[in-house]
């Protein structure tokens, strides 16, 4: 007499070493077929990311614990992220309530994007290219500060400097108030309620950093659900993605120093702005992962083009500042 079919075992049954999660982790991950892009890549790489941190592991060293068992209340654990990042379709960095730029760990949670800037990865040569002398920095404006990750790497980047870092959502200066914090910087960064330069009137920068929405209403539209699990009014740059770029060229200008520096990331908008503003002299700043995203203008640059006339706006009607 058979008593039918094995009942299959449970995965914290079976998987008993770091090795075998990693291997259970990719191949569930890539058969429900996530998407990345929110500080890692591939399957593997958000795998291997979400285990060593949720076994309190150095999440840059794999190789040494690959063979290490592990308890039975560590492996319910590793189960369980790993079916909630299925099912939730949420970003890594929102399960765990932490993000990575370099070496900096930042909180985050369902109020801010998940951070990813490119100008984190200049800010790791203090922008060499368009900053001659670090310690001449003295006042930095983060635009768009979200969770505070800028404003902190500028912090430390630019260490003879205090940082305002504005943003127009509370909900994403409450989480840049507990970074800040984190980092024993609120002597140094102030945070700052304002809709781009509104709350800043007659302040000057030596350096204004820009992560601000680039994302055009078609792609946004199209989002797959680990990039609509963020605040749209992060992402939502407009028909063509760069309304508040182009806000921000019209106004920055205003706001530096005579030898300040605009540096602004503007994703995949880069064909778009050289066409409409043909003579403004963009430097171009590329990354060990991105080309054409990011660019510097220093102020004479800015008050000398276009970026200070009525250029029409895509639907043909002239900008309006503010």
């Amino acid at each position: 007499m058979t008593n039918g079919p094995a009942k299959s075992a449970e995965p914290e049954q079976e998987l008993t070493t770091v090795r075998d999660w990693l291997r259970y982790a990719v191949s569930r991950f890539n058969i429900a077929q996530l998407v990345y892009g929110h500080g890692t890549a591939t399957a593997f790489d958000e795998a291997a990311f979400l285990i060593l941190h949720t076994l309190h592991l150095p999440i840059d060293q794999l190789d040494p614990w690959l063979d290490a068992r592990l308890l039975p209340s560590e492996r319910r654990t590793l189960a369980d992220v790993v079916e909630r990042r299925i099912s939730t379709r949420k970003p890594a960095p929102y399960l765990i309530n932490e993000a990575w730029i370099g070496g900096f760990s930042f909180y985050v949670d369902e109020r801010v994007i998940v951070p990813r800037s490119y100008i984190g990865e200049l800010m790791r040569d203090r922008l060499a290219g368009v900053v001659s002398d670090p310690g001449a920095i003295r006042h930095i404006l983060d635009l768009c500060t979200g969770s505070g990750c800028l404003a902190i790497l500028a912090a430390h980047a630019f260490p003879n400097a205090k940082v305002d870092a504005s943003d127009i959502s509370d909900d994403a200066l409450a989480v840049a108030a507990r970074n800040v914090a984190a980092y024993a910087l609120r002597n140094r960064v102030r945070l700052i309620a304002s809709n781009l330069f509104e709350g800043l009137a007659g302040r000057r920068y030596d350096l204004i950093l820009a992560n601000p929405p680039y994302v055009s209403e078609a792609a946004v539209a199209a989002f797959p659900p680990e990039y609509a699990a963020e605040p749209v009014t992060a992402h939502a740059g407009g028909s063509d993605g760069l309304d508040i770029v182009r806000r921000i060229l019209r106004q920055a200008a205003d706001h530096l120093t005579p030898k300040g520096v605009l540096v602004i990331e503007v994703g995949t908008g880069r064909e778009i702005l050289e066409g409409q503003y043909p003579s403004v002299p963009f430097l171009w700043l590329d990354t060990a992962e991105s080309q054409g995203e990011v660019f510097a203008l220093h102020r004479d640059a800015l008050l000398e083009t276009e970026c200070q006339t009525g250029l029409t706006e895509p639907n043909g009607e002239r900008p309006v500042n503010g």
